[in-house]
């Protein structure tokens, strides 16, 4: 077996348990809906490390592209494929539907992308902190334009896409959402190691370490954090089209404030900024914090803050720091493809 094969065949494995299992009714519908969770999560925190992590730049609005891609493939599925007031009679048969909502899906995380572009064209122009001013604004311009159009609900929220589920799993009852966001969180983490392996993902960790030199050596850095950017921004799309037909099938501006784009940003430093099993590791931690500390209500967000803060004084550089789980343990290394990159020559 090819070791660069070992990790995308372990996190399939693990796909399979949880996925078969919740079809064979092992896992009851609440550990399927904290599944689910954990998978946007995962989502979230390893796009946004592409910006905050490997590029070393700092966004703090990544629930805006969040939402973008939650109201346009929300939208399409409902036009689709739900009977609705607005949309009427559903254009495309049911038994579509397992094919085109993760289609409308991907265009969600297109709509995002291109946001993205349209934030990262002025924003670029500048350097240091404008980013996280920017994409703060934008959170706040998102969730605004959102809550002033009424014919998708405007703060009211839009509905539908729990019928859009309802009338796919009638044509075969399997948990498609999960199957959807597993697919997407192990796309992400191999299109994200992928991204900052190559030729190009090399120029963005260069921009990180000094963008002047970058440049000097030949790295366009604007270009190279356009590309970025909207990689990243796409991806939390996608993220928010799978939020979008999660449990309810519901969605309204509300759930993607700046408290959002918060949660996404503890993941990635919780994990470590630049470590991608880091953010894996931090998204199923953060879930299940999450889930654990239910049941204080509000008070919650006074435990989840204070932890961070022992965090940041004990361990500043987050779980895992820039490593990977083949550097933290080397036993690992053959199953995670960490082999020496510079071997001894051959005589």
């Amino acid at each position: 077996m090819s070791k660069k094969l070992a990790v995308p065949l372990l996190v399939l494995a693990l796909f399979v348990i949880i996925v078969g299992g919740s079809w064979l009714r092992i896992f009851n519908e609440y550990w399927q809906v904290v599944f689910f969770y954990i998978g946007i999560n995962i989502i979230m925190a390893v796009s946004l490390n592409l910006i905050n992590g490997y590029m070393g730049e700092f966004s703090c609005g990544h629930a805006a592209f969040m939402a973008v891609g939650a109201y346009v493939s929300g939208i399409l599925t409902v036009w689709w494929f739900a009977e609705d007031k607005v949309f009427g009679p559903p254009v495309l048969p049911a038994s579509l539907g397992i094919l085109l909502v993760p289609v409308a899906i991907l265009i969600g995380g297109l709509a995002a992308s291109f946001v993205g572009l349209l934030i990262a064209i002025p924003s670029f122009r500048t350097r240091g902190d404008y980013l996280a001013i920017i994409t703060l604004a934008v959170n706040y311009i998102v969730k605004s334009a959102i809550e002033n159009m009424e014919i998708i609900g405007g703060p009211r929220g839009f509905l539908g896409m729990q019928r859009v589920m309802n009338a796919i799993t009638a044509v075969l009852d399997i948990p498609w959402l999960l199957i959807w966001t597993f697919i997407g969180g192990i796309g992400t983490i191999i299109l994200i190691q992928r991204f900052v392996s190559s030729t190009f993902g090399k120029g963005v960790m260069a921009i990180r370490e000094d963008e002047v030199a970058a440049g000097l050596m030949g790295v366009n850095t604007r270009w190279v954090k356009l590309i970025a950017f909207m990689v990243s921004c796409g991806l939390a799309g996608v993220a928010g089209g799978l939020f979008a037909h999660g449990p309810g099938g519901y969605i309204n501006p509300g759930m993607f404030t700046i408290l959002k784009s918060t949660e996404a940003m503890v993941m990635v430093y919780l994990g470590g900024m630049g470590s991608i099993s880091g953010n894996v590791l931090s998204a199923v931690f953060f879930t299940l914090l999450l889930e654990m500390l239910r049941p204080l209500g509000v008070y919650k967000w006074v435990v989840i803050p204070l932890l961070l803060v022992l965090m940041m004084l004990f361990r500043p550089s987050g779980l895992m720091g820039s490593r990977e789980l083949g550097d933290v343990f080397p036993q690992l290394r053959a199953w995670f493809g960490k082999e020496e990159e510079y071997a001894p020559a051959s005589n």
